[in-house]
């Protein structure tokens, strides 16, 4: 098989989340564990750090792995799901696992794994593992795919934990209450290692010190340890932070939900410093400045186009979309165009209720299977007064609005993380 037989194989041999959502979620760590001890448990040959949370673990994976290989590290860092390609979910400074890498793994592995029918996360988290294990990383950071307790990236015990915060996603998996939630993501702090925690509730701080104090671990919580003062937006579209730690710290990555996820950051990153990393003010910036050059890190406020100006983000939650709204109602255009899509587990009627009325929509659908029909969207949307028409692609969509808009208006596009995915295809491909 060549790479892309490879891939479809993977994805069609495995239930794949990303298509088909519940009916790819297998609860537990068995095949996990069969699978890591298969591979004489590569996990265990490097450092890790281990990143859950509903909103803002991928734009805190990236970040960190980004300042750890500014320090000098050679960083793992995996991530889910991918935009583009499959390998953008298994990196080493950077750089995607090789494609020769995945065509042997799946090559020389398919008789022992086939018979276990693992996920698609099961199998990949494994691949992952034994790269950065052939690879020699001095650290990987690794991203929740779901929960944590029962997630199976949870066979690690990281240097750091870090949990960005709570919001509802995911219910049917981790429970209906914030509570229930928490105690999920709680399950990835381990026995006598330190914990950050990025934003709390009352109800989900009493689980977190609750879990800590069973672990005997040294829990932050990083909102009542505020490294961030304020901030800016510069010409150049970053951000820059007021702190009374650290000078003259500039952001890439500029969304407001990123102003939070700065102050987890540096907790967490002077927590590693305490632990004995070797990092410096120098690779704080670098990393914080650099992020999407590092670790080559797409959809997160990031703008495409100007004139008119086009944005997008991968925020798809109540959490998320509560930023988004936030950052577009202090934006300054003549019209707003909104392109959104989303799938089928989601709240989407949460969501579809934050978004402002006095924007012109374009509903629509993304290429997976989850992928909620565009003319259902439209009528969940028309019932929350947005007005707008429906089309079956994102090309489509961002066409009629591209034609639509003027110099200086914004085009948002959102809703789903597949919805941007789309979106990022057609620009890297050249059809827009």
């Amino acid at each position: 098989m060549n790479y892309q037989e490879t891939i479809d194989y993977l994805f069609n041999v495995t239930p794949l989340f990303q298509n088909i959502g519940k009916d790819a979620y297998k609860e537990g760590l068995d095949n996990t564990i069969i699978l890591d001890n298969h591979f004489n448990n590569p996990h265990k040959k490097f450092r890790t750090i281990h990143i859950a949370g509903t909103n803002g673990k991928g734009s805190c994976s990236h970040t960190i792995a980004a300042i750890l290989q500014s320090a000098g590290y050679k960083t793992g860092l995996y991530t889910s799901p991918h935009l583009i390609d499959f390998s953008e979910r298994i990196k080493v400074n950077g750089e995607p696992v090789e494609k020769e890498f995945v065509i042997d793994f799946v090559k020389q592995n398919k008789d022992f794994f086939e018979p276990l029918h693992p996920s698609f996360f099961e199998l990949t988290t494994a691949m992952a593992f034994l790269y950065f294990a052939e690879k020699k990383v001095d650290v990987a950071v690794i991203e929740v795919g779901l929960g944590g307790r029962l997630d199976c990236t949870n066979i690690i015990t990281p240097d750091l934990s870090i949990i960005t915060n709570i919001s509802f996603d995911h219910t049917q998996f981790l429970g209906n209450t914030l509570k229930d939630i928490a105690k999920e993501k709680a399950g990835i702090i381990k026995k006598k290692k330190p914990v950050i925690i990025g934003e709390y509730t009352p109800e989900t701080k009493t689980v977190f010190e609750d879990k800590a104090k069973s672990t005997n671990s040294d829990i932050i919580f990083a909102e009542d340890n505020k490294l961030i003062n304020g901030y800016k937006q510069t010409e150049n579209g970053l951000l820059l932070y007021k702190s009374d730690k650290i000078k003259d710290l500039y952001g890439e990555l500029n969304g407001l939900y990123q102003v939070k996820n700065t102050n987890t950051i540096l907790n967490a990153v002077y927590k590693l410093i305490e632990l004995g990393y070797n990092i410096d003010e120098t690779n704080i910036k670098n990393g914080f400045r650099n992020v999407c050059h590092l670790t080559e890190l797409m959809g997160r406020w990031q703008k495409l186009e100007e004139n008119p100006t086009i944005i997008c983000d991968t925020g798809h939650n109540i959490g998320g979309m509560k930023y988004i709204v936030e950052q577009l109602s202090r934006m300054k255009y003549d019209k707003l165009h909104i392109i959104i899509g989303m799938v089928n587990d989601k709240d989407i009627n949460g969501v579809i209720s934050l978004l402002p009325k006095n924007a012109k929509y374009y509903f629509t659908q993304a290429s997976v299977k989850r992928a909620l029909p565009a003319e259902q969207v439209k009528k969940i949307a028309n019932n929350h007064g947005l007005k707008g028409e429906a089309y079956s692609s994102v090309e489509k969509a961002l066409t009629i609005a591209k034609n639509n808009a003027k110099e200086n208006d914004l085009i948002f596009i959102g809703g789903s993380t597949f919805i941007v995915a789309d979106l990022i295809v057609l620009y890297k491909s050249h059809k827009l």
